[in-house]
């Protein structure tokens, strides 16, 4: 702000009224943009909980559950191969095979054998999602099928779970991008059987992530105006404490300046929590789905 030079007293009524009521001003709005600055220091706060599963249809049973394994027969290959056929039907595109839903639905398959049960919770509390995090597959949504019995082939597989209404919705469900299976033969029950699982899953990078650097960006500045605001207040006093007409304008010009940069970060603050708030919304629009 530019300064004229008048009588004293004159200067000291008038450039005191007009900087207190510039600074009040100011920090008012720094106030009130405080609060919002809050909500983004702590990204768990605005990120809503992803879905932890997906569908978990009773598990499948086959008819031929007697020991009639010599003539059975199921594939890893096989199984992913007729899974995709049947999404093919329906126009779906096909799922691409994850080494961690493999490595997952692996783990389940060698789980049923050892504990001798056939659920999607194991006797000590794991489901899917326990399982996905385990092997380190980051989800939007995770689920899946479980067979136990002599099929014939992988098709018989996949009909059998395609004619139960639960086992389908996974198959055809339009959120999965990505499967892993496990197939195996093994004593259940005591009687030798198969058992086939598939881990159906929509990675967390499906969905555009919120930019953790403007996050922290924004967290940095939001320090930095609490700093600016301490100081800003510390000027002001000294200059309600400065006598000296010739230093108490020099110190205005300073006063001004801070004041200036102050308010400039408070508006680049305010459009990165504004870009930063539409990026996070988007993100949760597409977990929820």
């Amino acid at each position: 702000m530019k300064k004229f030079f008048l009588p004293a007293g004159i200067i000291l009524l008038i450039v005191l009224g007009l900087f207190a009521y510039q600074e009040r001003a100011n920090l008012r709005s720094y106030f009130d943009f405080r609060g919002k600055l809050s909500s983004v220091s702590i990204p768990a706060e605005l990120l809503k909980p992803l879905q932890e599963h997906g569908l978990l249809p009773e598990p499948l049973r086959s008819p031929e559950s007697a020991d009639s394994s010599s003539g059975a027969a199921l594939t890893h290959s096989g199984t992913v191969k007729q899974t995709n056929a049947e999404r093919a039907k329906f126009g779906l595109a096909p799922l691409s095979e994850n080494a961690k839903l493999n490595q997952a639905a692996s783990i389940k398959l060698k789980d049923m054998f050892d504990k001798q049960y056939f659920e999607h919770v194991s006797p000590d509390g794991k489901g899917p999602s326990d399982l996905a995090n385990q092997v380190g597959y980051k989800y939007i949504v995770v689920g899946e099928n479980l067979a136990l019995g002599n099929f014939k082939n992988d098709s018989a597989l996949l009909d059998a779970w395609m004619n139960s209404p639960g086992h389908r919705a996974n198959i055809l469900n339009e959120r999965y991008t990505e499967i892993g299976v496990a197939v195996g033969k093994g004593t259940f029950d005591g009687k030798q059987t198969w058992l086939a699982v598939q881990s159906f899953g929509a990675p967390l990078s499906n969905c555009p992530q919120p930019d953790e650097q403007l996050k922290i960006d924004i967290a940095t500045n939001q320090q930095l105006l609490t700093y600016m605001e301490a100081d800003i207040e510390a000027r002001k006093k000294d200059l309600e404490a400065t006598k000296n007409n010739e230093e108490y304008n020099q110190k205005v010009a300073v006063y001004n300046q801070k004041v200036q940069e102050f308010n400039a970060l408070i508006a680049t603050t305010k459009q990165q929590v504004a870009t930063y708030n539409a990026q996070v919304n988007t993100f949760n629009a597409c977990v929820e789905g």
